[in-house]
């Protein structure tokens, strides 16, 4: 690792010393080169932090946090509309935006780096630069972005990494990563890594420009953000057979784009210095048309950062960063997948975790089974304002078909869906996010489990695997046309992975032909259960069995259940960081990355991975879960009263990180913090609901006890 404690007092003075460096033979071959990864032009724009800026798109802490921006022509927002909103959506997606949440009181653009309302708006001036990493071929097209601030300190130079989060476009992580690096005045690098809002609209072959318009595959050629692999023929013949489907790029670009998002993520960081060196950099004197190199990793400090997916691909990155670009790592709520557990335990308390370290594609496919039965368990209160009676009614036939099948037990619906939710608990997923099953699945489960299946298995979207497709419906769940003003806004509104801005998921086997998943009739039940015979057969290609028989797949289902297990494979992470210092942060009642599969399980593995003993820390938060936006929906969700913003200790990593790096403190040792959930009312977030990370932890402190991670309760 990079020593830094002592970097920015010698590079106080890197100005005077430039000229007289330049004059010898090293600095005058350091000429400034793009990033090999990098093709096509560099698109570039200067915010001046009032009219328009990098942080809010101009419209500050009081517009993030107000009404959704109008597009003056919704038929045809312009690039700079699209942009203001997308900033606008991606903020509130990933945080509270709520006052009595902590925005603008615990973070937020007014928020300056010592915790202080000083920053008013919170307007951001500076340059943003945009390009594609691609391999030559525009089938790759992965987004980049470095945005850098007018108040980056030559003499203090810093990049962070802001890998998007979820499938999200660009603008990805600009309120986690992104603000915290433009308020401490680094240079930010972005990427959607291979996913972001890359719709492909077979019908009319529109795809989504690189600056958010609508365009066609034809007139974008290899600009297109994704354009999939099928010949007119082909095309043609998926029209005739489903009419009205949607391509998006994450699913259905046969890329696994997983599995290079810690590449995507460095590309990122080369895209940032060479931004750098070409903004700042001495001009060489041998050609005025070109930099040399100020900026480089032994003289800048790189913190790998950002939230969920872009937390993964954070690590990702840090584990195959040969050239040492990254000093330290600072990532909450990670999408991590060791690649095996062998030797490792997890116990909470006095109870030994059951099962962990499972792959993402595994445990979101056996949620899918599973979790829309135990969300009717006894005691798990149901919200009508998002769950009509139909899906109650589609539920209670869930549960009655996994009986049916053998795959829970009990004469009753509530026997059944107490021993469905039994088995989430054995299947590793904590008691403490029981509350989350009913608002995951409504959301996220079916969603996630199709995505990623096809994603590993690398299929197109011509087959339609398991009998699913993505498609706008109607109020009946039938298969409708694409909304022309829905559709020209998706660059802002959408999250990449359907059901996205009135883009859902259609089960097209369902009885009487294509339906919305949630209203949907197993062909084998006859009854609308959710489309469980399409969430078996998701489930059957991650495990290579019939989930009900447990006898090996046959035929094309297994070839298919073979191509998903090798793009699984492929995305798992050894979790060797050597002695980069990292710390991890998560919730403990994450459902969406079950934190005994993905948080827990990767540290546990770093802390066997390295006999020397790695400088991996792990911070995990009660009371506190994957979607902080969901809180700021108060009582309609039912998140506010029960936890609390996870997103207040992801800064607070990233200040322990930025402190370790520039002055050589000591990392918070790991540990448990224990929060406390605001009351209902008009309670709001105060300090004392979100105490600080302990130096000295005592009894919370988070241990390995030979090959057992402890965790407290």
């Amino acid at each position: 690792m990079k020593t830094r404690s002592n970097l920015f007092p010698v590079l106080s003075v890197l100005g005077a010393a430039l000229a007289s460096a330049l004059a010898s033979p090293a600095w005058a071959a350091a000429v400034n080169q793009p990033p090999t990864a990098l093709r096509g032009p560099i698109v570039e724009k200067a915010y001046d932090g009032s009219s328009d800026d990098l942080l809010t798109g101009g419209l500050g802490k009081t517009g993030l946090m107000g009404a959704t921006p109008v597009f003056v022509n919704p038929a045809a927002p312009t690039p700079a509309e699209l942009r203001r909103n997308a900033i606008y959506t991606n903020y509130r997606a990933l945080v509270d935006y709520t006052a009595l949440g902590g925005m603008g009181v615990f973070y937020g653009p007014n928020i300056d780096v010592n915790g202080n309302d000083t920053l008013g708006e919170g307007k951001i001036a500076g340059r943003e630069s945009i390009a594609w990493a691609d391999d030559g071929s525009g089938q790759q097209n992965v987004a980049m972005m470095v945005q850098v601030p007018d108040s980056f300190d030559t003499s203090k130079p810093c990049i962070v990494s802001a890998t998007s989060s979820g499938s999200r476009g660009i603008y990805g992580a600009i309120a986690t990563a992104g603000e915290w690096g433009l308020k401490h005045g680094c240079a930010v690098a972005y990427t959607d890594k291979g996913g972001g809002n890359g719709l492909f609209d077979p019908m009319t072959g529109t795809v989504i420009a690189r600056d958010g318009t609508l365009t066609t595959a034809t007139a974008a050629g290899i600009e297109s953000p994704f354009t999939p692999a099928l010949t007119p023929e082909q095309l043609a013949a998926f029209n005739t057979a489903l009419p009205n489907r949607v391509a998006y790029k994450h699913a259905h670009s046969q890329q696994n784009p997983e599995k290079d998002w810690g590449k995507h993520t460095l590309d990122a960081i080369r895209f940032a210095f060479y931004v750098l060196n070409e903004r700042y950099g001495p001009v060489d004197p041998n050609n005025p048309n070109q930099h040399l190199v100020a900026f480089k990793p032994k003289n800048t400090l790189v913190i790998a950062s950002s939230v969920s997916n872009g937390a993964g691909a954070a690590l990702a990155a840090a584990e195959q960063d040969t050239e040492k670009l990254i000093d330290g790592v600072a990532v909450s709520e990670p999408n991590a997948q060791p690649n095996g557990v062998k030797g490792l335990t997890i116990r909470q308390g006095s109870q030994t975790v059951p099962l962990i370290g499972k792959p993402l594609a595994e445990y979101f496919t056996f949620a899918d089974v599973y979790q829309p039965c135990a969300l009717l368990a006894p005691g798990l209160s149901l919200n009508a304002a998002f769950w009509p009676t139909t899906y109650t009614d589609a539920a209670t036939q869930r549960c009655a078909a996994l009986a049916a099948r053998g795959l829970v037990t009990g004469a009753t619906t509530a026997d059944q869906a107490n021993d469905a939710l039994a088995q989430l608990h054995a299947h590793g997923y904590t008691p403490e996010a029981d509350f989350l099953h009913q608002s995951h699945f409504r959301f996220a489960t079916n969603s996630i489990a199709m995505t990623y299946v096809n994603a590993a298995g690398r299929f197109s979207v011509a087959d339609s695997v398991c009998g699913f497709s993505f498609a706008n419906t109607d109020a009946a769940g039938s298969v409708a046309a694409q909304n022309p003003l829905l559709q020209a806004g998706l660059f802002s509104t959408g999250n990449g992975v359907p059901p996205t801005s009135g883009v859902n998921i259609v089960y097209n086997s369902s009885v009487g032909g294509g339906k919305l998943d949630f209203m949907a009739v197993s062909p084998t039940s006859g009854q609308a259960d959710f489309a469980l015979d399409g969430a078996l057969c998701l489930r059957s290609l991650v495990t290579g069995k019939d989930p009900v028989t447990g006898a090996p797949l046959t035929g094309t289902l297994a070839a298919q259940s073979q191509r998903v297990k090798a793009g699984i494979n492929e995305v798992q992470r050894t979790a060797k960081l050597g002695k980069l210092p990292v710390i991890i942060v998560a919730g403990r009642s994450d459902a969406l990355l079950p934190i005994n599969h993905a948080a827990r399980a990767y540290f546990g593995k770093t802390q066997m991975a390295d006999a020397k003993g790695p400088n991996v820390r792990y911070i995990e938060v009660t009371n506190a879960q994957h979607f902080d936006g969901f809180i700021a929906f108060g009582a309609l969700m039912g998140y506010d009263t029960r936890f609390i913003p996870l997103h207040v200790y992801f800064n607070r990593a990233m200040d322990a990180m930025y402190a370790k790096l520039s002055t050589g403190a000591a990392l918070p040792p790991s540990q448990v913090v224990h929060t406390t959930p605001r009351a209902s009312g008009a309670a709001a977030l105060a300090a004392s609901n979100v105490p600080p990370i302990s130096t000295a932890p005592d009894g919370d402190a988070i241990t390995m006890d030979g090959g057992t991670l402890v965790i407290p309760d």
